[in-house]
């Protein structure tokens, strides 16, 4: 199969991005990664724009030794001078040169004939030519450029040196089908050494599907970027593209030197330096990408991947799919999950379970394995608990040390104790401690609202370690205090019952 080259310019054009800029030592941490995940160019940075950008690109030729290395200018010589001095260190080195072509271009922002133009663009390639081999040449915003005149600027460049030949939908504004016949017609009358690439962007949401629609019409080359990170709307993503051409292989007949189970990890290395997040339902990196919640779909994932999965997650780095259990899933998913969390139901006790489940999911958007072992373990000590909360009392205050008197019934007995902390939650659970004669190790307490207003109920969940053994509690209630000792108290409950049953995977009987 033919090979196309992928250009990344995250460096570049990606940190265009409103807010996502980045210190040479961040870019070089990048750049190694897109080396690991098999780039064959890295566009490094634009010299002439300011001193690190110069720095990055000198670092990143230092450092770099498998890909690429390339430096944009415009077609000025102190932008190819600065361009070629911070290159010297590449072992790879390549000068990208551009200036626009289209008509609204020449005549509002460069205010020159189509004759100038030209003139321009032989000269410049021509003078970078002395010092440099490997020279790219972009006809800035070529998908608004005449077809003919774009191809007389692009003949006149190859003529002078350039090798690959760059074509720029700069403003997003291309339609696939049409870009491709516009990619054709240059592939039919330029020479066939010269390599075609494109470089869209995504204003109409269209830069991954324009760029592959090149491909499939001759492009050879594709500049994108690492979650689509770029100007306005943003770049074709880079691994939108290259998991098209590994998925539909038998479409496209190419193939690139990426190795796809680096994607994930680069992704979140990008959006971790750049602090821009990924949105959660983005094609291939998003965190929903390999997430499932219809219980139809869970119970297709279940009998086979490909029921419902086009792209095995550890195709590109991510250990496996996700089976989110909420609202809409079904019993298969959710008996499946509770297996794996050393829990089985027999069927009336699963159905009875499955009932809280639903009622739980109606009121979180999601059900994390937290809530299922509180809510297992909740439901396996409601028939006979070893102690029920029959009443406590708290003194707090700005002035006060926080005081708790608790009433605990244990079977027939009413056991009442009291004990002062560091706060109300922790002076309730030293009284609990003190008459259940136990020492739990609180090791997490969270706290969620799961209704709305001033009345709204809070949850409660709990981890409690004792003798090195760990239990979960949850309990609810208007008064979070409250809450907090149901969820205490249940976590002792199960942690009791469980320590008169041999075998730890339980039944619920």
């Amino acid at each position: 199969m033919e090979r196309v080259l992928i250009f990344d310019t995250t460096l570049r054009d990606g940190e265009q991005s409103p807010g996502a800029s980045l210190t040479s030592d961040e870019k070089l941490k990048i750049a190694l990664q897109l080396e690991k995940l098999g780039v064959d160019i890295i566009e490094a940075g634009f010299p002439i724009s300011s001193p690190d950008d110069a720095k990055a690109v000198r670092i990143i030729g230092e450092n770099v030794k498998n890909c690429v290395v390339c430096a944009l200018a415009r077609c000025k010589d102190e932008d190819i001078n600065s361009a070629l001095k911070a290159l010297e260190t590449a072992q790879k080195p390549r000068l990208h040169l551009f200036l626009a072509t289209s008509e609204i271009h020449r005549k509002y922002k460069l205010k020159k004939a189509k004759e100038e133009i030209l003139k321009i663009a032989r000269e410049k390639v021509r003078y970078a030519k002395k010092f440099i081999e490997d020279i790219e040449f972009s006809p800035e915003d070529a998908s608004r450029t005449e077809p003919d005149f774009l191809l007389e600027v692009c003949k006149a460049v190859a003529e002078e040196g350039a090798k690959t030949i760059n074509i720029p939908d700069t403003v997003g504004y291309a339609i696939p089908e049409e870009f491709g016949k516009l990619i054709k017609f240059l592939r039919e009358n330029l020479p066939k050494e010269i390599i075609i690439s494109v470089h869209c962007h995504n204003d109409l949401g269209l830069a991954v599907s324009n760029s592959l629609s090149a491909i499939l019409n001759g492009a050879r080359q594709v500049e994108c970027t690492i979650n689509g990170l770029g100007e306005r709307a943003g770049n074709a993503a880079l691994e939108e593209v290259v998991m098209n051409l590994v998925v539909r292989k038998d479409y496209y007949k190419v193939e690139t030197n990426i190795k796809t189970e680096e994607i994930f990890k680069t992704s979140r290395l990008v959006s971790t330096l750049t602090g821009i997040p990924v949105q959660p339902n983005k094609a291939i990196v998003g965190a929903n990408a390999f997430k499932h919640e219809s219980g139809i779909h869970q119970d297709g994932i279940l009998k086979h991947r490909l029921t419902y999965e086009i792209i095995d997650p550890k195709m590109i780095g991510i250990p496996k799919s996700e089976l989110v259990l909420g609202k809409h899933s079904g019993r298969h998913a959710l008996r499946e999950r509770l297996k794996i969390l050393g829990f089985e139901f027999e069927e009336d006790k699963f159905e009875k379970f499955f009932e809280k489940f639903k009622n739980l999911a109606e009121k979180k958007k999601e059900i994390h394995d937290v809530d299922l072992i509180a809510l297992a373990e909740e439901e396996i000590i409601s028939v006979n608990p070893v102690y029920t909360l029959e009443y406590f009392h708290i003194i707090s205050g700005s002035s006060t040390i926080p005081s708790a008197t608790v009433r605990l019934k244990k079977g027939n007995k009413i056991i009442e104790d009291a004990s002062r902390g560091d706060g109300p939650v922790d002076a309730l659970y030293k009284a609990i401690d003190r008459i259940t004669k136990l020492s739990p190790i609180l090791k997490e307490y969270k706290i969620t609202a799961i209704t709305g207003g001033k009345d709204a109920q809070g949850e409660v969940t709990v981890c409690i370690e004792i003798d090195g053994e760990r239990v979960y509690g949850k309990g609810v209630s208007t008064d979070i205090i409250e809450a907090s000792g149901k969820a205490y108290l249940n976590a002792i409950n199960f942690y009791l019952l469980r320590s008169n049953i041999e075998k730890k995977k339980i039944k619920g009987t």
